[in-house]
């Protein structure tokens, strides 16, 4: 464990990031949370150390190579799963003002346990769909930053993100492949949604080469309120 956390923090020093001894045993407990409750539910496939720091916390914190987390942020992780992006975020940058939204109450329980054990103060977690907390007089554009990891389509994914960012905040989406023909027929979708494309940095990262594409667009307009629309629909019929 000693050999992977001393690689972790050259990682993070390519990143800008420092970690203090108490940060780094807050991603260790984290570490172990997410094994002891991956024992009875699925919340990774990725179970080795070195791993998921490579694949997991690593790949979180690159979200830095796309906007500044030094300053004060209020930010949204849209079907955040086991707590990727957010929970690494909130460890390494303990200022800003989380929250956690996932659809599975059994991960909203298990973020929970993991917001109590490491003591993670400004950190919400919500369970529902992102279709429903978007609706007008609940959480729509009151964040100025919302990422997501989630496994959709750019369309989709603008549809169910872009509602929860004030005008002049960003959505950025974390994608694992080039996305070039994607990024073109979403295009439509993030401009009807109140977004334009601000640009996406790709790069490698770790010593496996990890490919990341990070997708950044700005919220110009307020989204109209007839977005997203119900349950499902962004899902199934992308604008």
């Amino acid at each position: 464990m000693n050999d992977s956390i001393h690689e972790f923090q050259k990682n993070l020093a390519q990143l800008n990031i420092t970690l203090s001894d108490k940060q780094i045993d807050q991603f260790i407990t984290y570490y172990e949370l997410l094994i002891e409750w991956n024992s009875f539910m699925n919340l990774t496939a990725i179970t080795d150390f070195d791993q998921v720091i490579q694949k997991h916390f690593l790949d979180s914190l690159s979200l830095v190579k796309a906007y500044d987390l030094s300053k004060e942020c209020k930010m949204i992780d849209i079907g955040t799963g086991a707590g990727f992006p957010g929970i690494p975020l909130k460890i390494a940058f303990p200022h800003l003002d989380i929250t956690l939204l996932d659809s599975l109450n059994k991960r909203i329980n298990f973020l929970n346990e993991v917001k109590n054990k490491l003591a993670l103060a400004n950190l919400d977690t919500l369970h529902g769909r992102a279709e429903d907390f978007a609706k007008p007089g609940k959480l729509r554009e009151k964040y100025d930053l919302c990422v997501s990891r989630a496994v959709a389509n750019l369309s989709t994914l603008s549809e169910l993100c872009l509602p929860y960012v004030k005008v002049g905040g960003k959505f950025i989406s974390y994608k694992s492949e080039k996305i070039k023909e994607e990024s073109i027929e979403a295009k439509h979708a993030i401009q009807i949604l109140g977004g334009e494309v601000e640009g996406q940095i790709e790069f490698t990262f770790t010593k496996e080469q990890l490919y990341r594409n990070l997708f950044i667009i700005k919220k110009i307009n307020p989204t109209p309120k007839k977005y997203p629309r119900k349950a499902g629909l962004p899902g199934r019929e992308p604008l």
